[in-house]
């Protein structure tokens, strides 16, 4: 279980957020933090609202009122390229890796905000990803789509790290993976996490990223109606009757 120590300021705020497909609303007056350094968990059941809050956060999708800050710059109106130029780097739900390019070039595609930067650093880059996940580096030039489910996810991120995150928006990581795999990924998470990288994660497996995470918020029809340390909130009732089945 991760030790939240010192508070560390606030990187991404969260202020009353609304948000809407046409007439549908999904979220409402959504508040919540992440702090520089935490490992932040959002749960919730399918259709609570937990990926729209992800792609509103990085741009994809316009909020009808509210507020979202990084480090106190705006982004509510900001494009989603100007907002991963900013550090805030979105892994979206089912990896979308472009299927017919190869490893090494969807890693490489990941960088494409640095803009032209100097090889000898991109290299340096892609030496730490597959540091990280040796498994791609013997993969890298096989097509991603080839790719098992867990090698893909761990391309996903990889390709995500190569942009050089100040945070990591992370959508169901475990989807369709075994239970090893899982373990295997969180592990990495907490690793980047030590490092410095600050991580706000959807995650089906509760039990899992409670273990790995400083702070969770429960979000459920488009409200947070819970919010607590990771430690707390496995211990919780409401938590265990919902999501482990206690």
């Amino acid at each position: 279980m991760p030790v939240s120590g010192v508070k560390k300021a606030e990187m991404i705020k969260i202020e009353n957020l609304n948000v809407a497909y046409d007439e549908a609303q999904v979220l409402w007056d959504v508040t919540l933090s992440v702090n520089e350094g935490e490992i932040v968990a959002l749960l919730g059941s399918n259709g609570a609202g937990k990926t729209t809050l992800l792609r509103t956060i990085s741009g994809l999708i316009r909020p009808l009122r509210g507020r979202i800050r990084l480090d106190d710059s705006p982004l509510e109106f900001i494009r989603s390229e100007a907002i991963v130029k900013m550090g805030i780097i979105h892994v979206p739900e089912g990896r979308r890796l472009f299927a017919g390019m190869t490893v090494e070039e969807n890693l490489l595609l990941g960088a494409y905000a640095r803009g032209r930067g100097n090889p000898q650093e991109l290299n340096a880059s892609l030496e730490k990803v597959y540091n990280l996940f040796p498994i791609l580096k013997e993969r890298g030039s096989q097509l991603a789509g080839k790719l098992s489910g867990g090698e893909q996810q761990m391309c996903a991120i990889a390709r995500g790290l190569m942009g050089k995150p100040k945070i990591m928006l992370i959508d169901e990581l475990s989807l369709g993976l075994a239970p090893l795999i899982v373990e295997d990924l969180f592990r990495v998470l907490q690793q980047l996490n030590e490092d410095g990288l600050t991580i706000l994660l959807v995650e089906q497996d509760v039990q899992g990223v409670l273990e790995i995470a400083h702070r969770g918020y429960v979000l459920e029809q488009g409200h947070i109606i819970m919010e607590g340390g990771g430690e707390d909130l496995l211990e919780r009732e409401e938590i265990k009757a919902a999501y482990l089945g206690i």
